[in-house]
């Protein structure tokens, strides 16, 4: 029979809203389900009558039968005529794994690979699904121009019908890798054409090929101090070794490339608008490290996220297009640029590394949505994203000047804004002693979302703070949620 407990938990499934859309008997067969893979409904042990559960749930016992019928017909109980039902035998083995849906630490008998644990442990990459002050690198999405977009996918389902909902090639669309090297080549001085492209689904994923493709377990690379988590956890994931280098205000210092005993395989730069300090790496330290390279044959791997939203002036150049040695292999994406859901970015590689990159990519996902690549191509071929990236750059440019003057105005008692060049966040150093984590967790209570800059260095040598986002929310909903976050700061004090 049932205890308290167990009833009550039967009662709480049925009644959560996530279940809502099944049908009663669904949601009895689940939960009871759920109970023996939990191991709270034991092997052998009997099940209440079909009327006597009924009457406990407040439903037909046809209801209740119905439940007992698909349970029986999965294996999960027995039914012996004249003795009722009971909890199957063969639910034993099931019961000791333990299918609770709650995420559980890794068991030795889990058997999990090295890589494989230091991809669980290293926590992965959390996305900011809604768009909360002051999420970092989301766009603003309100103003995109969708009907021009819908316009265009249209377009391409006339004219290319049910091949618009086929496979893509790996490398991706040759008309968005053809839109793809004419951009970059025309705002970023790179040295691109078609044929180099690689279209992925996000620069991520093009960290995770750079990891597995050009280096092995245990090789170094060089990575900027602070750095992208998301570039950093790959690269752990993939068991490198990560040695941090250390910036100022012309970016990474990487005269220290040359002065450290082991060379390094490899190195990681955001040089057009360096996360999260915002440096902008200077002409002599690219030279050098494009030297760097040629002498190592080691690769560099810039990721160029953001440089579309530069205030002051036109970015520099990429370091690609600097590179006449082909050691450079250049990461882009339109997540910001357009918009998250879009989830197409790329890489332009050398020559040698297009049919490695391409295979290996080929093992990860096989291709980027067709529909998606083509409409984007018409996008980009029709001028229309570089329009919308002017209007942007504008609209974010207001943005940066609002949460400064915000910032300076009500939270001046715990942090320094550090004012970017570009891009689409501030980094705010606190200014007295408070927990950066306990400020962030309360902020997230509050309906805030901050990024800590601790987590994003490799050192102690720093100060601690946060990342703010304000690309996507407008003037006043930057000033209601800074006076918030003032509040919360304050709060924390008491």
């Amino acid at each position: 029979m049932f205890k308290h407990a167990q009833l009550e938990s039967v009662k709480a499934w049925m009644g959560d809203p996530v279940h809502r859309a099944l049908p009663l008997h669904a949601r009895i067969q689940r939960a009871i389900r759920q109970l023996i893979l939990e191991g709270a409904l034991e092997a052998g042990k009997p099940l209440p009558a079909s009327r006597t559960l009924a009457e406990s749930l407040g439903v037909s016992r046809d209801t209740v039968e119905t439940a007992y019928s698909q349970l029986h017909a999965e294996g999960f109980i027995e039914r012996r005529v004249g003795s009722g039902s009971f909890v199957s035998l063969r639910t034993q083995v099931a019961g000791r794994r333990g299918a609770s849906p709650r995420l559980q630490p890794p068991q030795e008998s889990l058997r999990l690979s090295r890589r494989g644990t230091a991809v669980y442990q290293g926590g992965g990459l959390r996305d900011f699904l809604m768009p909360r002050p002051f999420a970092p690198g989301v766009p603003e999405t309100r103003s995109f121009p969708l009907q021009t977009w819908e316009r265009l996918q249209r377009q391409v389902l006339r004219e290319y019908g049910s091949l618009a909902l086929a496979h893509s090639p790996p490398q991706g669309e040759e008309s968005l890798r053809r839109a793809i090297a004419d951009y970059v080549n025309l705002e970023r001085g790179a040295h691109a054409c078609p044929e180099r492209v690689l279209v992925l689904t996000s620069s991520q994923q093009a960290f995770m090929l750079c990891a597995t493709v050009l280096l092995d377990a245990g090789d170094r690379i060089f990575m900027e101090d602070p750095a992208y988590h998301g570039a950093r956890k790959a690269f752990d994931a993939a068991g490198l070794e990560c040695v941090p280098v250390a910036l100022d205000a012309q970016g990474m210092q990487v005269a220290h490339l040359r002065d450290t005993a082991q060379p390094a395989k490899a190195v990681s730069l955001t040089p057009s608008h360096q996360f999260p300090t915002g440096a902008t790496l200077s002409l002599d330290r690219r030279l050098a490290v494009i030297e760097w390279a040629r002498q190592h044959q080691a690769w560099i791997i810039e990721d160029d996220y953001d440089s579309e939203f530069h205030y002051a002036g036109k970015p520099n150049a990429c370091v690609q297009g600097l590179d006449p040695y082909d050691r450079t292999i250049y990461i882009g994406t339109f997540t910001k640029s357009l918009f998250p859901g879009l989830r197409i970015g790329y890489m332009v590689l050398p020559p040698s590394l297009v049919e490695p990159m391409t295979v290996a990519r080929s093992l990860l996902d096989g291709h980027s949505a067709t529909m998606a690549q083509l409409t984007l191509a018409r996008f980009m071929e029709g001028g229309h994203f570089g329009a919308h990236v002017r209007a942007m750059r504008s609209v974010y440019a207001e943005r940066r000047g609002v949460l400064a003057q915000l910032v300076r105005k009500h939270l001046s008692d715990w942090v320094e804004p550090q004012v970017p060049a570009g891009g689409m966040q501030m980094p705010c150093t606190l200014v007295r002693d408070m927990p950066e984590r306990a400020a962030i967790e309360a902020a997230h209570r509050a309906g805030i979302d901050l990024l800590g800059l601790t987590g994003l260095h490799a050192s102690g040598r720093h100060r601690a703070g946060f990342l703010m986002g304000f690309a996507a929310y407008a003037p006043t909903e930057l000033e209601i949620a800074v006076k918030k976050l003032a509040h919360v700061l304050r709060a924390l004090e008491r």
